[in-house]
């Protein structure tokens, strides 16, 4: 027996330590239930003690009724401490901890008056065990009551955490563990009492496998920083991200009715929660018979709300059980109304790039050719009128290159051979360049990439080629292609790329201090952008740059290639421009109306 007292009072040390270690993580969730569930197991194991040391039946029946007060603390502590730590903590309110406690405190009330009822108790009595005396007490009606609403909250605590034995945290996975073993070992050991099959018979020895529960939770606050890391706040974060997305979302059951909705549909319909949940969804949201089943629809949804008409993208998300049946569906509503303004405005500056520019600076390259035919002190400065006219409109081609670049955005990807768009690209740059030495190393067979990258080429290459005054100059592309990535390198022995503009394309934004020369550059980086890929600028000493392009490779288009010349149409973006050499019949202007 003093070897079985050792052990209860280790117990106490063990439980007690870690109560102390959860008591300094509060205000954490579940710290406060943790601390109160270990006092309890400590309080059962103190006056268990004491019970084994009592001379007496009636001292060991007074700690044996003291004790019920840490016994009827523990499931209740545990089923609270389950909601907070899984992030259940609505549960843990004044109410239901009242309701929770109406069982536990007739208990106490039944053990502190047992001389009057028979109702814990029907009887208690002392036997021999060897050389020890145990107290062995018969349970009367409400000591089953109180045993079956004990195993009852210790299955409810229990469920909440089976679901992270399996988490992808293994963290929360140990947590969950060290939790469920530590609550498992004293209640198996208390079914095994009460069906008799201990080893000294009327001795309860669950007080003792206490000490596999605080070696337990010992390790879920030390090994696996229980209430350092938790759990809590993944439900919580997962419906204020449902309720709180701008994208407005209603989720609809297998039979098409309403089961759930986030404030953005709410006001997008114009409707409350309360009167739209549990309703068809055919009398809910517009025009849902053109909603697809899964998927994204392929036209606009209009919606009539207080504020005027509003135009949504509807995309359909498939729910499935575990099962993988399907439950559900997650139709959401993203507006559209900025983008189709935005693709307005494209609009309208593709036009006067696509053509106002173009015919005024052809108007102004024509009258300056006139005034540069005429011999006199004004043929120089129609010169510079001619070239300024020149680089307006390639500026205004490049912008306009930008714009059709940036419209690739709401269109379906295309893809192009990379042999032929490196090869096209090097027929362009010899036919406008041909003092510049274009080089082309061994290019990859059967690789497709985003077309994209064709007006990116296009431009690193002029580039590095119109600003070339070496004496030999050239440039050289190579392309190598590994692990489903191409990398495009382009090199030149001119000027280079300055610092500073480096400096203003690696950043992002130009100021009115620091900024580009030029469109090109920037045409270049937001091209490549957009096939997913990345842009390197750096020195090539002793002279020039070096360019490294890396994008994704992408699978054939199911259409055939179409001929060389409208697929370079289309690659670049770019229509066939005449030279500005014809002057204009009359005074007057070709362009639109502005």
């Amino acid at each position: 027996m003093s070897q079985l007292y050792v052990v209860v009072l280790a117990t106490v040390g063990i439980g007690l330590t870690a109560a102390l270690l959860a008591w300094r993580e509060r205000p954490e969730p579940g710290a406060t239930p943790l601390v109160v569930m270990l006092v309890g197991q400590s309080w059962w194991s103190i006056f268990f003690a004491f019970e084994l040391q009592a001379p007496t039946l009636a001292a060991k029946m007074f700690w044996s009724d003291v004790q019920w007060v840490g016994v009827v603390a523990i499931p209740v502590a545990w089923v609270l401490f389950a909601m907070e730590y899984t992030g259940r903590d609505q549960y843990v309110r004044t109410k239901y901890v009242a309701a929770l406690s109406v069982v536990p405190a007739l208990t106490v009330v039944f053990a502190a008056t047992g001389d009057y009822h028979d109702l814990l108790y029907t009887g208690s009595e002392l036997t021999q065990q060897g050389n020890v005396e145990v107290l062995r007490r018969n349970g009367g009606p409400w000591y089953w009551v109180s045993a079956g609403y004990t195993y009852l909250l210790g299955l409810i605590g229990s469920v909440p955490l089976l679901g992270y034995v399996r988490s992808e945290t293994s963290q929360f996975r140990g947590q969950s563990v060290a939790l469920l073993v530590g609550t498992v070992a004293p209640w198996a050991s208390n079914v095994l009492f009460l069906y008799g099959a201990v080893p000294i018979p009327g001795l309860d020895p669950t007080p003792v496998a206490f000490a596999v529960s605080g070696v337990a939770y010992l390790g879920a606050l030390t090994r696996f920083r229980l209430l350092g890391t938790s759990p809590a706040p993944n439900r919580r974060a997962r419906r204020l991200v449902f309720e709180r997305m701008q994208d407005a979302a209603v989720v609809v059951d297998s039979h098409d009715y309403v089961v759930d909705m986030n404030e953005s549909a709410t006001e997008m319909l114009g409707t409350s929660a309360r009167s739209a949940l549990g309703r068809p969804a055919g009398d809910v949201l517009p025009k849902y018979d053109y909603v697809p089943s899964v998927g994204t629809t392929s036209e606009y949804v209009t919606v009539d709300g207080r504020n005027g008409q509003r135009h949504y993208d509807v995309t359909v998300t498939e729910v499935s059980d575990f099962h993988g049946r399907n439950v559900g569906r997650v139709i959401s509503y993203h507006n559209v109304d900025e983008h189709l303004r935005h693709q307005q405005r494209l609009e309208v500056l593709n036009r006067v790039l696509r053509h106002n520019i173009r015919n005024e600076t052809n108007v102004i390259y024509g009258y300056a050719d006139l005034v540069a035919d005429e011999e006199g002190p004004a043929t120089d400065r129609a010169r510079i009128i001619k070239e300024r006219a020149i680089a307006i409109a390639d500026m205004g081609e490049k912008a306009r290159q930008i714009v059709d670049t940036f419209e690739q955005l709401r269109k379906e990807t295309r893809t192009v051979s990379l042999r032929n768009l490196v090869e096209r690209t090097v027929v362009d740059a010899n036919e406008r360049f041909p003092r510049v030495e274009v080089r082309v190393g061994a290019l990859p067979t059967d690789v497709r990439v985003n077309a994209v990258l064709g007006p990116a080429l296009e431009n690193l290459v002029e580039n590095a080629a119109e600003h070339n005054t070496e004496p030999d100059p050239y440039v050289e592309l190579d392309a190598t292609v590994s692990d489903g990535w191409v990398r495009l390198v382009v090199t030149d022995n001119g000027p280079g790329i300055e610092r500073h503009e480096r400096a203003v394309l690696e950043r992002g934004t130009e100021t009115a201090l620091e900024h580009g020369s030029g469109l090109g550059l920037w045409l270049v980086t937001w091209a490549v952008g957009i096939a997913d890929g990345t842009v390197e600028f750096e020195e090539n000493g002793p002279s020039g740059s070096v360019v490294t392009v890396e994008a994704p490779t992408l699978p054939a288009d199911e259409e055939t290639e179409e001929p060389a010349e409208t697929a370079e149409n289309e690659q670049t973006g770019t229509e066939s421009v005449g030279e500005m050499d014809t002057p204009p019949n009359s005074g007057e202007s070709t362009t639109g109306d502005d």
